[in-house]
This record gives C-alpha cells, sequence and structure tokens, in this order.
C-alpha cells in the first residue's frame, strides 16, 4: 500500500498506445478518493452501495466518432469504479464494441463484464482482459495478444476509429 503518480491502468493503457492508434480519454472525477489507501477504499464501497455516479472533471462531446471503445478501469469492490458507471450511463452505444480491460490484485473482471452489459445493452461487449496490478508494466505481451484477437492490430488500411477509455480514480 503505497502512494504512486501513475497507476496501474494508466500504465497499461499507455502500452496500448504503443501498440494501436487510438484517441484516449482519461475518467476523472470532480471529487477523487483520498491518497490514503484504506480510506480510498472505504470512499469506493460507501459509492457503490449508494450506487453513486460521481461527477466527471470532463467528459468527451460525443463518441459517435468510434467504432470500438476500450475501456480500461480498475477493479474496485467486484466491478468498475463508479465513476466508469457515470461515463457509460452518458452515451449511447448503440453499434459500438466494447473491450472491458480490468487491472485488480487478483479478483479479476469481477462482475464488471455482466455490470458492463447492464449498463450498456445494445453494445457488443467482448471479452475482457484482466491484468494483475503487479504485472501491469510488463503486459505489453498480454495486451498485444489481446487487441489482436479482437482485430485491433491490423495491417491492413481499414480506417476504424478508436477510443481508449481509461480511468486512474485509484493508483496502485
Amino acid at each position: 500500500m503505497r502512494y504512486v503518480k501513475v497507476g496501474n491502468t494508466e500504465i497499461v493503457c499507455g502500452l496500448m498506445k504503443e501498440l494501436i492508434d487510438a484517441d484516449t480519454f482519461k475518467i476523472e472525477m470532480k471529487d477523487p478518493y483520498s491518497p490514503v489507501y484504506m480510506t480510498c477504499i472505504e470512499e469506493a464501497k460507501k459509492d457503490l452501495r449508494a450506487k453513486a455516479r460521481p461527477e466527471l472533471i470532463s467528459m468527451p462531446e460525443s463518441i459517435d466518432a468510434y467504432d470500438t471503445i476500450i475501456l480500461a478501469y480498475p477493479n474496485y469492490w467486484g466491478t468498475m469504479p463508479m465513476a466508469v458507471f457515470t461515463f457509460l450511463e452518458a452515451f449511447d452505444f448503440t453499434g459500438k464494441t466494447i473491450l472491458p480491460l480490468c487491472t485488480n490484485e487478483g479478483s479479476g473482471m469481477g462482475g464488471s463484464e455482466r455490470d458492463i452489459k447492464k449498463t450498456c445493452p445494445v453494445a457488443d461487449i467482448k471479452k475482457g482482459l484482466s491484468i494483475t496490478g503487479s504485472e501491469a508494466a510488463n503486459s505489453k505481451t498480454s495486451v498485444q495478444k489481446w487487441l489482436s484477437l479482437n482485430g485491433l492490430l491490423k495491417t491492413d488500411e481499414r480506417s476504424e476509429r478508436r477510443l481508449s477509455c481509461s480511468t486512474t480514480i485509484v493508483t496502485g
């Protein structure tokens, strides 16, 4: 339990940027959780129980130009941070593909894939990638394989635009 400036999710998103051409958007709460780990997890648990939708610093004007959204987030109490729900509920995902990527310390994807499907029932939700936080900096090979399995490492001239969406509400 230590404070870090760049969290595991953000590290993995940086690796993805080396592999694919994608725009990025960082989901950030207007009133972030405490940098003190134990306080942070209590704040996150309280928001989960309340089904809170924290206000974000900013939002993209639109996601219309994107076909695929890589949604990267840490596992908070078995699902996504509530700020990710705020983001997802702000847009219409009709015709969009969502690729979930969850950093965690052993709890895997938790129920986050199910929760994304409930929140975005009109989107095509692909099988997510779970990255253990301690392996984040060394996850390039697994990220590359996952992107390839999902058709994002293309050698043709297809001009599909993508949005890689990362959230580092908790750094860890």
